[in-house]
């Protein structure tokens, strides 16, 4: 009897020894499991991470690139433009592109042409890597809003315009607010044309800078930043939106697998074209603030007599509802600001010399900025 029990005893401790030793080891094997898939979920997120933040660089450097390569391309048609557009070239009567080109060839030679090139592209590459890749990560916020997913499902369907208009409106704004400095160097370099003898007022975008500031003080590097953000919003904008509107109105044909036939070949296409129309688009529209902007930029410069107290006095003088028009243009209070005294002295007119010659520069400036971007970025996807 004592020897059952005991052998009961016996047998029912070694049970619950087993019982306990398998219940340890399923326990550290659960152990090491959630171990095991907490590293590998740590791994995940931050895989995910560092393959974000490298396609947010490959964008910027594609971006970057792609306005270099445009700016590059159109810079004597700008030069021109802005000549035309300031006023800046040394006659009292108003030049033709014509005869402002014969005046650049003739006092700067052919490589006046390029003038300011430098400060552009030193300008355009931060400038433009951040509006083509924030505008990818804006449009990627706001379709996430829109299509209620997080995938990539968004990434290729359209967006609607007024948030293309939005995303473009935002990414311009802060490509602007980070490089405003080499915007304003940029103006004064290619808006001033070099006296008869060859002289010119400026040498460079670092020249440009160092000048401006110990002569009109630090804050002169922000001269024309109101118009500037004011102009960034609607310009970028609707660039975008008109970009995406034509996307929807002529959607590309998919094959049989549900993917755009045509490869990079027909997506650069249609960019090169979308974006002309959208540079022209947005050109039209915002041309009379990119004229005040210039105005501002170049006042209290070397051989600019003109001074202004602001874009619109607006908030210092408020105005009745009769008498605040179409850009402020209408009152007789405070002409001091640049848009009153410039409209009150040349008429309405002012605002657009040189919008023929930057229409014509706009299509292929804008069609090769899309058309190289998209080009840069669909060749540089497979490495990513």
């Amino acid at each position: 009897m004592v020897h059952y029990i005991n052998c009961h005893f016996s047998n029912g401790r070694r049970n619950t020894v087993r019982r306990s030793t398998g219940k340890g080891l399923f326990d550290a094997t659960m152990a090491a499991s959630n171990t095991q898939s907490n590293i590998q979920r740590r791994e995940s997120v931050a895989a995910k991470v560092a393959h974000g933040a490298a396609d947010m660089t490959r964008r910027m450097v594609c971006g970057g690139l792609a306005g270099m390569i445009a700016k590059t391309a159109t810079n004597p048609l700008d030069r021109i433009r802005m000549l035309s557009q300031t006023g800046e070239h040394g006659s009292a009567s108003k030049l033709t592109p014509i005869e402002l080109y014969r005046s650049v060839i003739k006092n700067e030679g052919i490589l006046g042409l390029w003038a300011g090139n430098g400060a552009n592209l030193l300008r355009v590459f931060p400038s433009k890597s951040i509006v083509f890749s924030s505008n990818d990560f804006f449009r990627g916020i706001l379709g996430t809003f829109y299509f209620g997913n997080s995938g990539a499902r968004h990434e290729n369907e359209k967006l609607p315009w007024s948030l293309s208009f939005i995303a473009g409106g935002m990414s311009g704004m802060t490509a602007t607010a980070v490089t405003y400095p080499l915007d304003l160097a940029r103006g004064r370099i290619t808006g001033k044309l070099a006296s008869p003898g060859g002289k010119k007022h400026y040498k460079g975008i670092v020249n440009t800078l160092m000048i401006t500031a110990r002569e009109e003080g630090v804050t002169a590097l922000y001269k024309g930043m109101t118009p500037t953000l004011l102009g960034a919003m609607p310009y970028e904008g609707i660039k975008f939106a008109t970009v995406g509107i034509l996307e929807k109105m002529f959607p590309a044909e998919n094959n049989n697998k549900g993917n755009e036939d045509g490869g990079i070949g027909n997506k650069v296409l249609r960019k090169l074209v979308f974006g002309g129309a959208g540079g022209v688009m947005a050109s039209l529209i915002t041309y009379p603030n990119d004229t005040v902007r210039r105005l501002l930029q170049l006042q209290g410069s070397k051989g600019t007599t003109d001074q202004f107290e602001g874009y619109c006095l607006l908030l210092d003088n408020p105005l009745s509802v009769n008498e605040l028009p179409l850009f402020c243009l209408g009152s007789s209070h405070n002409k001091r600001d640049c848009v009153r005294k410039t409209y009150a002295k040349f008429g309405v007119e002012r605002f657009y010399r040189g919008a023929l010659i930057n229409i014509v520069r706009m299509a292929p400036n804008t069609a090769i900025q899309f058309g190289s971007y998209e080009f840069l970025k669909q060749l540089s996807a497979r490495y990513f």
